[in-house]
């Protein structure tokens, strides 16, 4: 496996910007909202599979930035992120922000069950040592994840640009509805966001992949709703809450959420269910996993991780800029 290597003169006079390989995409986007080039990186695989990273420029006494999203292949894109951010340290960055616009592992942030790990602790621990100064995230699972860090946690949202789109949509009479009540507080700032009504979803998890929902609790006939989450992998707790909304005598559906992880028979089960249009922020790429996924819509997330740079690079305050 290769990255395209960019030019040299991709820096800029006080920061560089890294792309791993698993969001190239993003990574290019921000770059160029910022406009700069990617900063020159090559990446390769030694025969045994081992990872391979070169920093092709001189980093020292510069504010180094690395976007990398830690899904889909989890595992890989952690280690690739931990050696570019050593590689970095090595090569006397100024300071290194693991721009994560999906933190990987962070549904595993507490013991739920006897003899299990806290892995997005771990997680946290290894992007430390490793020698990340900084980080800067969308939408955490928990807020507590930003305290598993001993670095400053920039935590974004994608509500604003999520919101804005849903809006542009005028579907009132509007309720905000989450899916569960671990996604409560996220959709309650949606229905504030938005000025509208807010209701929640009572769900029974059966297993790791059944979901029925017991109750709603609030009025969604004759009403549209959106479903608003942090994420989607499944799709088992959308789908539930659609159908129940949907049996409670809603009138149009729509989902909102941030990462769209969209894994197994996600696609199939969501392209079938009453949601109308589901809207993700681009934090985790498309690959073939979402084709023929009519009812996808994209909000680009790019322009946010763009301004927060640059309020990092300026040591300016970023709540100034965005609701979190």
């Amino acid at each position: 496996m290769e990255a395209p290597i960019t030019p040299s003169e991709s820096r800029s006079d006080d920061f560089v910007l890294y792309s791993g390989s698993s969001h190239p995409a993003l990574a290019q986007e921000i770059a160029d909202k910022l406009g700069i080039k990617l900063g020159s990186i090559q990446l390769q695989r030694f025969p045994d599979g081992e990872l391979s990273i070169q920093i092709l420029e001189s980093v020292r006494g510069r504010h180094a930035f690395v976007v990398q999203s830690v899904a889909l292949k989890p595992d890989q894109y952690l280690m690739e992120l931990l050696t570019i951010i050593d590689a970095l340290k090595r090569a006397s960055a100024k300071s290194i922000v693991a721009v994560l616009p999906y933190f990987g592992y962070c549904r595993q942030d507490r013991k739920d069950k006897p003899r299990v790990p806290i892995t997005a602790k771990l997680v946290a621990n290894l992007l430390v040592t490793a020698g990340a100064t900084k980080i800067l995230a969308m939408d955490l699972h928990a807020d507590q994840i930003q305290g598993f860090f001993d670095i400053p946690v920039d935590a974004l949202v994608a509500r604003p640009v999520l919101a804005e789109a849903i809006q542009g949509l005028h579907l009132e009479p509007l309720v905000v509805l989450a899916p569960d009540l671990g996604s409560s507080k996220l959709a309650r700032k949606f229905a504030q966001h938005m000025g509208v009504e807010f209701a929640i979803a009572d769900k029974f998890r059966c297993s790791s992949r059944k979901v029925e929902i017991a109750n709603i609790i609030g009025d969604v006939r004759g009403k549209n709703v959106l479903l608003a989450d942090d994420m989607c992998s499944t799709g088992g707790t959308l789908l539930s809450a659609a159908l129940s909304c949907q049996e409670k005598g809603a009138h149009r559906i729509f989902a909102a959420v941030t990462h769209g992880l969209f894994v197994g028979n996600a696609v199939q089960r969501l392209q079938e269910s009453p949601i109308e249009a589901i809207y993700i922020g681009n934090t985790i790429p498309s690959n073939e996993r979402l084709e023929g996924f009519s009812k996808l819509r994209t909000v680009s997330v790019a322009d946010l991780f763009a301004r927060a740079i640059r309020c990092i690079v300026s040591a300016e305050s970023i709540s100034s800029l965005f609701d979190i």
